[in-house]
């Protein structure tokens, strides 16, 4: 039974930077879905049993910005994730929900960031009673260059935002007390704003989730470490044809996602894949096939040696769908955050390494077996005294 009573918690106010991409899209239907039908959304959720009492489950609001000025249906149609049965009977709903273009990209990024706080504020003014968590969606980019910059200047952070807007989205947030979800590849998590996160009490969680093959590759690269199975290569291939695939074929803006798949191997495995050859021998390649759209394709082929060294192999094939694996991630890590946030929690939240290719903050947990075991440490921490 449906209920709006006290009792049932608060409101998610889901603010969503690049709100009509193919995942933001499916995102804000399971949102207006949960409304009506909150089974079919609920039962796909991680979080689904946590949290009672702090927040309604079946009541999540969306807003947000993005650089399309086509209505929100619209988008939803030109993405064909969803059949037109999901969501044509919400295409008002859909409509209904409030969105904001980017701050004017040529101007410094101190105006940019106080016209995103301005449009927060609105949007909480909408929801008051509602706990509010930025998604960043947003596409991959280049490297903002400021990782290892402890202080950077109002014109480091222009020059950088200019390649990689997540960053003004970020700041913005943690500014206006506002939790930070960073699903996208993309490096916002730079010391400033994990900084300022930290002094405002505001947490933060990324980045670059886990959605299909390198979850996988996490289940699999912990089971064969539990055996003592050694692995001696690893080779995987994406094929998807959806924006996210086009925007991948630029070098620049893959790199990152790129080291975030490759880089866990090694960190689960505790040693470099490939060493006896002299070169590393897992091999991640992603490749823009426009037939597929957002139905994604992945093939790995792992070569791994047991007793006497000698060689076995073993071959995954995943056929998914990228945003429906997505958009229920999503939605679980801003239901961390809102219960993280009032759990009095602030800066990286690490625990959190199940959802993400590379978890930010110290010592996050690496193996499956460690990341489960982390996630129900986590919930206990949100537990009221």
């Amino acid at each position: 039974m449906t209920t709006n009573s006290p009792a049932a918690g608060a409101p998610l106010l889901l603010l969503i930077a690049g709100a009509k991409g193919a995942v933001a899209s499916t995102l804000a239907v399971a949102a207006q879905t949960l409304r009506k039908a909150p089974a079919a959304v609920l039962d796909s959720l991680t979080t689904a049993g946590r949290f009672g009492g702090l927040l309604n489950p079946e009541a999540v609001h969306t807003a947000g910005w993005d650089v399309t000025a086509a209505p929100l249906s619209a988008a939803v149609a030109r993405h064909g994730v969803l059949p037109a049965e999901a969501w044509k009977p919400l295409r008002a709903e859909l409509d209904q929900v409030p969105l904001c273009s980017p701050p004017p990209a040529e101007a410094p990024a101190e105006e940019q960031i106080a016209r995103l706080v301005g449009d927060i504020q609105r949007f909480r003014g909408a929801h008051p009673d509602a706990r509010a968590v930025l998604v960043d969606l947003l596409p991959a980019c280049e490297n903002s260059g400021l990782g290892d910059c402890q202080d950077p200047g109002p014109r480091e952070i222009t020059r950088a935002a200019a390649s990689c807007p997540d960053l003004l989205y970020g700041l913005a947030a943690v500014r206006a007390g506002v939790p930070v979800v960073n699903f996208s590849p993309n490096e916002l998590e730079i010391p400033r704003l994990v900084s300022e996160a930290r002094e405002r009490g505001v947490p933060i969680c990324g980045r670059d989730g886990k959605t299909g093959q390198t979850y996988f590759k996490v289940v699999l690269a912990s089971a064969f470490k539990a055996r003592s199975l050694r692995v001696d290569g690893w080779y995987s291939l994406n094929i998807l044809g959806n924006a996210d695939g086009a925007n991948l074929m630029d070098p620049c803006r893959a790199a990152g996602k790129y080291s975030n798949k490759t880089l866990l191997l090694d960190e689960i495995l505790e040693y470099p894949v490939g060493a006896a050859y002299g070169v590393p021998t897992h091999k991640v390649h992603i490749d823009y096939y426009p037939p597929r759209g957002d139905a994604k394709e992945a093939w790995d082929v792992i070569d791994f040696q047991g007793l006497f060294g000698l060689p076995m192999s073993l071959r995954l094939n995943l056929q998914g769908r990228d945003s429906i694996l997505a958009a229920p991630m999503a939605l679980d890590l801003a239901r961390w955050m809102a219960a993280l946030q009032a759990a009095g929690r602030s800066g990286p939240v690490p625990e959190l390494g199940f959802y993400f290719k590379k978890a930010v903050g110290a010592n996050p947990p690496v193996t499956f077996q460690e990341q489960l075991l982390a996630l129900d440490r986590l919930a206990r921490d949100c537990e009221p005294a």
